[in-house]
């Protein structure tokens, strides 16, 4: 495994990529209502990125290994959909969650956050759903209140994994957070559930994502047809927030965090 320890050149140009994917997330939070599709909210989050940002959309055409090439440049995943949801002409409907994933590349350097929205108002959505959305938010933030020199990758699976099923909640085992900076995904994976105490040592001027992936039900995911889109396999909802974290000498720094980017929760302050 080879972590980069970004350079104080790297981590100015980490901020703006960072500062510009929240933004994005900003900016498309009014259009997210009933009837709007989410191939709308992905041209919408496109034009914006290219056009008023100059920035690239990663995720358009991204093909790893074993994978035909993403189609779109966000992902919208709904409801029991987990993650790397693919936009479509499907109208939105009151009461739906939905999660959009957005990752900016600017000047060669990527964001990475993702958000998640209650289509209709917060008072759309069941009391199961707000719950699941809130909590997983939490998640996210416990997660980054690990995060300093010297304390250990395991440290934030462990605080996610413990709250989510505190709560009565899963944690979505096949995917993690990841390093990154002039690649889309690099080294570390941080794990969203573990045991504190073990894994990497985190060292200041290491980047990356932290995203869990929460289910209001099991587990266990499947992937559908399209290739991309993972779901719960019991059809429970399944919620997801992400922020991009740089580690400082003396703690962290939020790089997605923007404006209209929910604060860290009271109740875990």
């Amino acid at each position: 495994m080879s972590i980069e320890i970004k350079s104080p050149e790297d981590i100015e140009k980490m901020r703006l990529a960072g500062r510009l994917c929240g933004e994005v997330l900003d900016y498309i939070a009014p259009f997210v209502k009933p009837g709007v599709t989410t191939e709308a909210l992905d041209r919408l989050c496109h034009d914006y990125m290219v056009d008023v940002q100059g920035c690239i959309p990663a995720p358009l055409n991204y093909a790893p290994p074993g994978y035909t090439p993403y189609p779109k440049s966000v992902c919208t995943s709904i409801n029991h959909q987990v993650c790397h949801g693919i936009p479509n002409d499907r109208p939105l409907k009151k009461g739906d969650i939905l999660n959009i994933d957005v990752t900016t590349i600017k000047d060669g350097y990527h964001g990475d956050s993702s958000r998640m929205y209650i289509v209709g108002g917060e008072a759309a959505a069941s009391i199961l759903a707000r719950r699941l959305c809130n909590v997983t938010l939490e998640c996210l933030w416990l997660g980054i209140g690990q995060v300093r020199p010297g304390a250990r990758l395991g440290d934030i699976g462990a605080a996610i994994q413990k709250h989510a099923e505190a709560n009565g909640f899963s944690v979505v085992r096949e995917f993690c957070g990841h390093g990154i900076g002039r690649q889309f995904h690099e080294d570390p994976q941080v794990l969203h559930y573990g045991k504190s105490g073990t894994g990497i040592v985190i060292e200041p001027g290491m980047i990356f994502t932290i995203e869990p992936m929460i289910n209001a039900g099991k587990a266990a995911i499947s992937e559908l047809n399209d290739g991309w889109t993972i779901v719960t396999k019991d059809r429970s909802l399944s919620a997801q927030w992400e922020h991009t974290i740089l580690v400082t000498p003396s703690g962290h720094e939020v790089l997605t965090l923007s404006a209209g980017a929910p604060p860290k929760p009271a109740s875990i302050a």
